[in-house]
């Protein structure tokens, strides 16, 4: 098993601009690889694999894309007691998120941090930077935090630890709900909390306000698997409740989409010759589960 890896849609042709961009963000970032295959019907899509912070991200871009979703965000943890300069550092990188972006909280001075920020850069992908100086076990840079919103707004702790029991090595972190009833949020919903799955840490929280979004596929956490056992188990228990889709994506009962994948798929897009790739994703194309030994045999023929 892998880390859990956000997986975006972009706009056409927009993946490997958006990834060159957020690599240029912050240390320890870097373009991967970048990838081209055909689709059914004609057009292509681009893949690239990206890293920021750490983080491994995947992104794609066919066709006209999908509306990317606030339900999904990015937090970006600067640590002074890690970085001297991070004062500094959150201003920067708000900088350079900020141009044809969107402010959603403006970066300033809240009751829980000396410096936060939320906005939506020009590719739509949101990102929450805090000021931070945390106490316990070690956080990373980019966490990805989900916001649960509309029918499921209340929901986000039993939504961990549906998770929790999901992933063999889950477990949560950092619990905050709230003491009272404020506004359509109710006491005892959670204003914010972590969680370690799939040796990734991700955010939580609960918001009952009218936003106007929720989950959707722009955004999708991927799960890539070595075997077809991984598979079928992570298949079985995440569509539990929700949706089967294609090309092993699915929702789940909270509407959060995952897709189940097969490293083999992975190691074709950055290793495989052009006619591997096209045989290992044309193959990919007629699947709703994945079926990780038809992906093999696509691969070695």
């Amino acid at each position: 098993m892998f880390p859990i890896k956000p997986h975006i849609w972009f706009a056409q042709d927009k993946a490997k601009e958006a990834a060159e961009f957020y690599a240029s963000l912050l240390p320890d970032s870097g373009l991967n690889y970048a990838n081209h295959f055909d689709m059914p019907g004609g057009g292509q899509c681009e893949t690239v694999e990206f890293t920021v912070a750490g983080q491994p991200f995947l992104g794609i871009s066919s066709g006209p894309g999908l509306t990317i979703s606030p339900a999904i965000s990015f937090m970006i943890n600067f640590d002074p007691s890690r970085d001297a300069d991070a004062a500094k550092n959150i201003d920067e990188v708000w900088n350079k998120l900020l141009p044809e972006g969107t402010v959603m909280m403006p970066l300033d001075r809240y009751p829980f941090s000396e410096r936060y920020g939320w906005l939506s850069d020009k590719y739509g992908i949101s990102w929450q930077l805090i000021l931070t100086n945390p106490t316990g076990e070690e956080r990373p840079v980019i966490v990805p935090s989900l916001m649960y919103t509309g029918d499921v707004a209340g929901k986000a702790s039993e939504a961990i630890d549906f998770y929790c029991s999901v992933f063999k090595d889950g477990k949560p972190g950092i619990t905050a709900p709230r003491t009272e009833d404020v506004g359509p949020d109710k006491a005892g919903t959670l204003m914010f909390a972590d969680f370690y799955i799939n040796q990734s840490w991700l955010a939580a929280m609960d918001s009952a306000h009218p936003h106007g979004f929720g989950f959707n596929d722009a955004v999708s956490l991927l799960i890539v698997c070595d075997t077809q056992e991984e598979v079928d188990y992570y298949w079985q228990a995440l569509t539990a409740g929700g949706a089967a889709g294609q090309c092993g994506w699915l929702k789940d009962k909270y509407g959060v989409s995952w897709q189940v994948a097969s490293s083999v798929m992975f190691e074709a897009l950055k290793k495989g010759s052009p006619e591997q790739v096209a045989r290992v994703t044309q193959t990919f194309m007629t699947m709703k589960k994945v079926d990780v030994s038809a992906l093999q045999k696509a691969y070695n023929e």
